[in-house]
């Protein structure tokens, strides 16, 4: 039963990713003269960035990004932080015990600084280039920034136990 459902949480997160960088990202760039959405500048961005891309945005882009972008990134980053906690917690040896989910459990962190950064993203949305503040720059930043470097270091741990095992696996096989 765990498997299975850990099956269909790797299904959805795949198929929700998927949907967003298929469909609505490409979308929202195109809605903002091809620059990239918030979302997928993982080295930040400086106010004249934030400024232009807003400018460039149409109405209908804005819309689209506040509605329906942000309805997929509601879900998105809790799926993929449940399925990194527990592919990271399965990784880990079986002899931490409960442990393993205390070392997994920093990966939560990727979908709070995603949440975050949504929110901040859907104030700047909302205030236009009128409104638009170095301060609500700055905060939307900080978080994108935060996002990508949480993000990081769970894929790099997720990465790191995966050759782990895969060596693990290859020595046992060597050795029979």
């Amino acid at each position: 039963m765990a498997r299975g459902l850990f099956w269909l949480l790797s299904a959805a997160t795949l198929v929700l990713y998927l949907v967003m960088v298929k469909w609505s990202l490409p979308y929202i760039a195109s809605e903002a003269g091809g620059l990239a959405a918030f979302d997928m500048r993982p080295v930040g961005y400086t106010f004249d960035d934030a400024h232009a891309f807003l400018a460039a945005l149409s109405d209908a882009g804005n819309a689209f990004y506040r509605d329906v972008q942000h309805q997929l990134d509601l879900l998105f980053p809790g799926l993929l932080a449940a399925w990194l906690f527990l592919t990271i917690a399965a990784l880990l040896p079986s002899r931490l015990g409960y442990w393993r989910y205390v070392i997994a459990a920093p990966v939560i962190l990727t979908a709070v600084f995603d949440w975050a950064e949504n929110g901040a993203v859907a104030g700047m949305l909302a205030a236009g280039t009128d409104g638009l503040t170095e301060e609500m720059v700055r905060t939307a930043n900080g978080w994108t920034i935060a996002k990508a470097t949480a993000s990081t270091v769970a894929y790099t741990a997720l990465l790191v136990l995966l050759i782990w095992k895969g060596v693990a696996r290859w020595r046992r096989r060597s050795v029979s």
